[in-house]
């Protein structure tokens, strides 16, 4: 039975530091205490931004040109490209095409996946699948890449969160199970309560909704607190359930990095050690449907985990979408010396 590995995984973060101290001194009259209040709950000390020419999909070629450097895969080998963003080049068509003609993958055929911060797990899980029932997958791209900044209003403040970067995995086939299970979770109550509301075929763009703010992404309504802190026990223990390992057997947990607060509560909810859970936030802020993969090649950069390692995967996304991935790494990994975005 054909399963699917990990070979290498790549990051890319952007040069434009943005520290909090700038945040705090753009939203001084807007919201002076904003920052604050939610810098010591996030965690995120600072964000990184692309140059105003750039897209999301320059952001994801350059993690998917470092993952195929580590995995010693040509771009022109690749089968599929897989990509998890809701900050799109385009409505349409699908980034991940742009992406491929970006790096010459020009074999590859190419679909995105749209579940916010839990597109990587998700998407994941989809080349699992396929790699498994499709003999002819050999080498398969996966992304998460992110630029919501530019799809906000640049006066509010939960721009604090946003920055932008991509996290990429390439995917082959082997003998023994590499990437396992996946679970999932949605609510779609909750669909407008983050969102976009205008742009699609529900409200195309007017100056009306223009006036309204509703072109930008916006949050009308918090999420109840439960949707992470029991959502993503929830979803960790249902992956332990179906790989039939107990929760002390894993050797990292990634969640989506947008709050460590709540990473706290959801380490301390499944009994174990918040060591155990990996956190990028503090060097590179949010980055979205990008952090999963940013944190898991972060993680394996810094030999926190490497061939043998089981690692759960929690992503969390408006709409709300969840998903979980359960991984482990295999000998084919290949580990690189330095990442080109570390910033430590």
């Amino acid at each position: 039975m054909r399963h699917a590995q990990i070979l290498g995984t790549g990051v890319h973060v952007p040069s434009i530091e943005v520290s909090n101290d700038v945040m705090r001194e753009r939203f001084a009259t807007v919201a002076p205490d904003f920052i604050d209040r939610i810098e010591p709950k996030s965690g995120i000390g600072k964000r990184f931004y692309a140059p105003d020419d750039q897209a999301t999909s320059d952001l994801a070629a350059a993690a998917a040109r470092e993952a195929l450097a580590v995995a010693g895969v040509a771009a022109e080998d690749l089968d599929l490209i897989i990509l998890g963003t809701d900050s799109p080049d385009y409505i349409t068509p699908s980034t991940s095409v742009v992406v491929q003609k970006k790096i010459g993958a020009m074999k590859a055929g190419t679909f995105d996946v749209q579940c916010a911060c839990a597109s990587f797990p998700t998407a994941l899980g989809v080349a699992r699948g396929m790699i498994a029932t499709q003999p002819h997958l050999n080498r398969v791209l996966v992304i998460g890449a992110y630029m919501m900044r530019k799809l906000a209003d640049p006066m509010d403040p939960m721009v604090f969160l946003y920055g932008d970067g991509a996290g990429a995995a390439v995917l082959g086939p082997s003998d023994e199970p590499g990437v396992l299970s996946s679970a999932f979770a949605a609510d779609g109550n909750l669909a407008t309560d983050w969102c976009i509301a205008a742009g699609g075929t529900q409200e195309p763009v007017t100056k009306e909704a223009i006036d309204a703010g509703r072109h930008v992404v916006r949050m009308t309504k918090k999420y109840p607190p439960a949707v992470n802190d029991e959502g993503w026990p929830s979803l960790a223990r249902r992956l332990a359930e179906l790989e039939n390992v107990s929760l002390d057997e894993v050797d990292s947990f990634i969640f989506t990095q947008v709050r460590k607060r709540t990473i706290e509560k959801v380490m301390e909810n499944l009994g174990q050690p918040m060591e155990k859970a990996h956190l990028i936030m503090g060097q590179w802020g949010y980055t979205g449907s990008a952090c999963v993969p940013m944190a898991l090649h972060d993680a394996i950069v810094r030999r926190v985990v490497g061939p043998g390692s089981l690692v759960f995967m929690v992503g969390s996304g408006v709409g709300f979408n969840q998903a979980a991935t359960a991984l482990r790494l295999t000998d084919a990994l290949r580990i690189p010396e330095q990442m080109e975005g570390n910033a430590s």
